[in-house]
């Protein structure tokens, strides 16, 4: 029978798990009719409430239920990675537990995937979040789109069901990176499907806006060279700025219109220098960048495997 993997990373979502298992058991029984089985992958990611202990008694009513655990908070992205490693599934996905991405949504993906797609990913068309929240958002995909990928979904997405082809790939994501945009990167054309994000439930998000722009400047120099030829051009406007006011400087001691003395060569010397630094900081960051996409572990082609006789391998 055909598996379908969910990895489900868990910090402190002890509130939103009794319902997320309820959710999750409804997905089993819509997968069977689909003729697919369900693999439940938990990682918790040291959580300071009781996420742990409803997790083993969602194993103990359902003892094929995986759950990992680490024994320090590593983040969002390492606990999927963790979970990613133990898939075994014929597809596969991960979900937020806090039920603000509906797994109700998973079947009609899954069917997808059957149907031969093997990208599938659920693009937020609309969101019940807080005002601030909705401004933070638009003002990032905007400007990941105009700064670092084009063709990137509007209103990003978090939901992706994948063929098990892109699981080596994935492993390979730096921790520095965007997961999703990660797997847009990678240029496999998606089948978009559109769905409207809910209002958070239980608790409050743990995605604060100090993390939310730290993960933003690590996303824009992990994906895109923009951000430094933006800089290497402010650099060269300043330093040809600074080349401009040294010459008039030179032109008006030489037309006797500076009569403080001292005043033009030191005006000229920090001109000619500035200048000089700008350009040189820009072509150190060029440089800077060139080593940087050398040593990084760039997306890898998304290979499929083709068995003689068409089909592709099991």
């Amino acid at each position: 029978m055909t598996k379908f993997s969910v990895v489900v990373p868990v910090y402190c979502n002890a509130g939103s798990l009794p319902a997320l298992e309820a959710a999750l058991q409804k997905l089993e029984l819509d997968l069977k009719e689909m003729g697919v089985a369900l693999e439940l992958i938990f990682v918790n990611d040291a959580s300071l409430d009781e996420s742990l202990e409803i997790l083993r008694q969602i194993q103990s009513r359902r003892p094929t239920t995986l759950v990992l655990n680490h024994l320090s908070n590593q983040g969002a992205l390492p606990a999927v990675k963790t979970g990613l490693r133990y898939v075994t599934g014929d597809c596969f996905t991960y979900l937020a537990a806090d039920l603000q991405d509906p797994p109700e949504l998973l079947p009609e993906m899954v069917l997808a995937w059957k149907q031969g797609a093997r990208f599938i990913v659920r693009v937020r068309a609309s969101r019940e979040d807080p005002p601030l929240t909705k401004l933070f958002a638009w003002i990032h995909y905007g400007l990941v789109r105009t700064f670092i990928m084009p063709s990137y979904p509007r209103g990003g997405f978090d939901m992706a069901v994948m063929d098990k082809v892109f699981l080596p790939n994935l492993l390979k994501c730096g921790p520095n990176r965007h997961f999703s945009m990660y797997i847009w990167s990678m240029g496999v054309p998606a089948k978009v499907l559109t769905y409207h994000r809910r209002e958070r439930a239980h608790g409050r998000s743990m995605w604060t806006f100090r993390k939310k722009l730290h993960y933003f400047i690590d996303s824009s120099v992990s994906f895109s060279v923009k951000p430094m030829r933006l800089a290497t051009a402010t650099g060269l406007v300043i330093a040809i700025g600074c080349f401009l006011y040294t010459a008039v400087v030179i032109t008006g001691r030489l037309l006797g219109l500076i009569p403080v003395a001292g005043f033009a060569t030191l005006a000229a010397m920090l001109g000619f220098l500035q200048g000089c630094a700008f350009i040189f900081l820009g072509l150190l960051g060029e440089y800077v960048w060139r080593i940087y996409m050398e040593m990084d572990r760039q997306p890898e082609p998304v290979v499929e495997v083709i068995k003689l006789g068409g089909n592709k391998d099991e």
